[in-house]
């Protein structure tokens, strides 16, 4: 009898002196008809969902549905609201012309086959293991490359469920997705790129996708930062997309401006070609003779405009149409390929000269300023020029300067005409002839002293208000 209490107190129980029901019947078998019979009472847990004797299955009821389907399935599309926590913006290419985010994406929907009863409204938090057996929405990231959930220490998903039904679905994911750039003012350009979110199985007719506070459902890291670009400014937008094989579909966009510093590439690319163009400048005021100088100057300058170029090619996709710093390069390139050919036409035209005043001693028995100027007479009625001016200028010719003036002063071109002696008739004038006597061979690089640098600076100033 005493063992049949015994059972019946436990199978009823929950009673809390079962312990001491249990002291006093073996103590005293024989009183049990005198011991006092309390009322048991029962503990209960102040909320079944945090009671450790309810599995979450049973509580939300998962065996009971098809969560295969999704809520309200044939009536109207179910709402899902979504936020974006941007983590960090890492990588921007320009190679490959795309970006990669981490960030928490977060859907909001209500599915009243979870609802479940409470008696002070807490919700109830899952990992990713009941996530697997109910519906969730099936976003998919439009042109992205690669993605992942990230799995450390364990798979980074949160499922939170409230006793109305409302669902709060997180994920952590890194996305690698496409960003069409425009270099065509690279690298003082501003990019705009995209990342698109929409479900990829449920159309606008069954699933209804929106940002759930507009923009301000899309936050950001204050930290956020990258090498080469400011970050300008992030906002969403709301579109929709249309499938000629499907239909329409809801598409979220989370844009963001991207500003390219451009202090990096003054100093790797711009500065250095400036200098070698003023570089090739020097030349100009090496003395045309010099060969082994002016030559190797103009040849080093070249080169490194290529090595530069190439360079910068290098690190860039290969477009098919003229971005802004290949217009610097080529017209810097180009400003000290000419130096090099201002060098060839001196040398060419000094050569030329130089053959003009051969002939004229072999024509003339005397020259002027290069024979024996004696010889030769000048008409001051006819030419303008003295005797002595003949003299003077024999005296420029034979001091080695090809006609340069010593003084260094203003030189020109000048015409004399000469008395030519025929030598078969001495003393008698034959007839008169005009000669070109260049006093100065050096015009082109007086010229160019000028006009290189002033072309070069009138580039840069249209270049950078152009560009900047």
């Amino acid at each position: 009898m005493t063992a049949s209490i015994l059972w019946l107190y436990k199978k009823k129980a929950g009673c809390i002196f079962c312990l001491f029901w249990l002291d006093h019947l073996i103590a005293y078998p024989n009183k049990i008809t005198h011991f006092p019979i309390y009322r048991p009472i029962l503990k209960r847990s102040s909320d079944m969902t945090k009671s450790p004797m309810t599995k979450s299955e049973q509580l939300l009821r998962i065996d009971d549905h098809d969560f295969t389907m999704r809520p309200a399935f044939g009536g109207p599309p179910i709402p899902v609201g979504v936020d974006v926590q941007v983590e960090s913006l890492d990588t921007i290419s320009e190679v490959d012309m795309d970006f990669t985010m981490t960030l928490y994406l977060r859907h909001y929907w209500k599915d009243e086959r979870l609802s479940f009863p409470s008696t002070n409204n807490q919700s109830m938090t899952f990992d990713s293991r009941l996530a697997k057996k109910i519906w969730v929405p099936d976003m998919f990231f439009v042109h992205s490359k690669r993605s992942f959930i990230h799995d450390t220490t364990t798979d980074n998903v949160m499922l939170r469920v409230h006793p109305d039904g409302n669902v709060l679905y997180s994920l952590r994911i890194t996305v690698t997705a496409m960003c069409n750039m425009d270099l065509s003012r690279f690298p003082l350009d501003t990019q705009t790129c995209s990342l698109e979110i929409e479900s990829y199985a449920y159309t606008d007719d069954d699933l209804m996708l929106y940002w759930k506070k507009g923009n301000e459902s899309l936050n950001t890291d204050e930290r956020i930062s990258l090498s080469q670009f400011l970050i300008q400014k992030f906002h969403t937008t709301t579109k929709l997309a249309f499938y000629s094989s499907t239909g329409w579909y809801n598409r979220l966009y989370i844009h963001f401006t991207l500003r390219r510093h451009v202090f990096f590439f003054l100093l790797q690319t711009y500065f250095p070609a400036t200098l070698m163009v003023m570089l090739s400048w020097v030349s100009f005021w090496i003395d045309r003779r010099a060969v082994p100088a002016r030559v190797p100057l103009g040849i080093t300058t070249v080169l490194t405009m290529s090595t530069i170029i190439t360079g910068v090619n290098a690190s860039m996709p290969r477009v098919s149409y003229i971005k802004a710093v290949d217009i610097y390069l080529w017209v810097s390139f180009v400003f000290v390929f000419l130096s090099v050919i201002e060098y060839a036409a001196v040398n060419y035209l000094s050569t030329v000269q130089e053959r003009k005043e051969r002939k004229l001693r072999e024509r003339l028995p005397c020259t002027c300023g290069i024979g024996n100027p004696d010889d030769m007479t000048c008409d001051p009625q006819i030419s303008g020029y003295t005797t002595m001016d003949v003299n003077r200028t024999a005296n420029y010719g034979t001091a080695g300067n090809y006609g340069m003036p010593e003084n260094g002063g203003r030189q020109e071109r000048m015409l004399a005409q000469v008395v030519l002696r025929d030598p078969q008739l001495t003393g008698q004038v034959k007839r008169p002839g005009y000669v070109n006597i260049w006093i100065d061979t050096h015009a082109i690089d007086k010229y160019s002293r000028v006009l290189f640098p002033g072309s070069y600076a009138l580039f840069n100033i249209i270049y950078w208000s152009i560009y900047s």
